[in-house]
């Protein structure tokens, strides 16, 4: 779930331990199981709603909290957001995919105290060549922006790398919205903007844990908030895409605590 740019947090940033780390590993293991699990049965014809279902009782049986039900008020398990909906869509039996949709779906739990988020966008059987462009430069500006997860880099090191891969590839990036500091809460310091802003920016330290989440847009970076207070779309009703990994500081270089390897490889 990401943080708005206007909400500052008041906290410092807080760097976590290796015995931290590795909670947070556990909680974001279970978002990464739930995200490849929903990946298996987005189809056309299910609704936001089923999926939501699923990730809930996945959640119970490995004992976690849902992060995002009842995170000021929003009704939810995960945030379902459809083509031009950029994030914090919410699930409705009302809702049903059809082919050639893009879903982009977040995640958190609470597990042991620790907080995991991740985010993936999905297509919806056969998409147009537009569509998978726009998945393939946000998922690789994601990946860019890991690699600079680097003990001495900056957090505008991670923005730039978002901001340029997007860019060059002709989109544009969420200005409204950013990714965030998570721990012991969901959201922390420091934000973490998909693009360079004005003046200087924290450096990195080990064991610090940052939850990157670029949300790219066809069109104009500008969007709106519907009437329900939480679905944001896109100003120009283009579509947009989100993609997002917890991502810990470490001394061997930047560590993906939400990495779906260990899940894909069962395949």
């Amino acid at each position: 779930m990401s943080s708005a740019a206007s909400n500052k947090q008041a906290k410092s940033i807080i760097s976590k331990s290796p015995e931290e780390i590795s909670y947070m590993w556990e909680a974001n293991q279970i978002v990464a199981e739930v995200l490849f699990v929903l990946h298996g049965v987005v189809e056309p014809g299910i609704t936001t709603f089923e999926l939501d279902k699923i990730a809930e009782d996945l959640c119970i049986r490995r004992k976690a909290k849902p992060a995002f039900k009842g995170y000021r008020g929003f009704p939810g398990c995960l945030c379902v957001s459809l083509n031009e909906e950029v994030v914090h869509g919410i699930p409705s039996r009302k809702r049903k995919l059809s082919k050639g949709d893009i879903l982009s779906v977040d995640f958190g739990v609470c597990f042991k105290g620790y907080f995991g988020d991740s985010a993936i966008t999905l297509p919806v059987g056969l998409i147009v060549s537009e569509k998978r462009k726009l998945l393939q430069v946000t998922e690789k500006s994601l990946l860019l922006a890991i690699e600079q997860v680097q003990i001495g880099n900056r957090i505008s090191d991670i923005s730039k790398a978002v901001q340029e891969h997007v860019e060059g590839n002709g989109f544009s990036v969420v200005r409204q919205f950013v990714g965030h500091g998570i721990g012991t809460s969901l959201h922390e310091a420091p934000e973490i903007p998909n693009y360079v802003q004005n003046g200087s920016s924290p450096r990195i330290v080990a064991g610090m844990v940052l939850a990157i989440e670029p949300m790219v847009n066809m069109g104009t970076h500008k969007v709106s908030v519907l009437k329900d207070g939480w679905t944001v779309i896109t100003a120009d009703k283009k579509c947009s895409a989100h993609f997002e990994h917890s991502v810990a500081a470490t001394i061997d270089g930047p560590l993906v605590l939400s990495s779906r390897e260990n899940f894909e490889v069962k395949k």
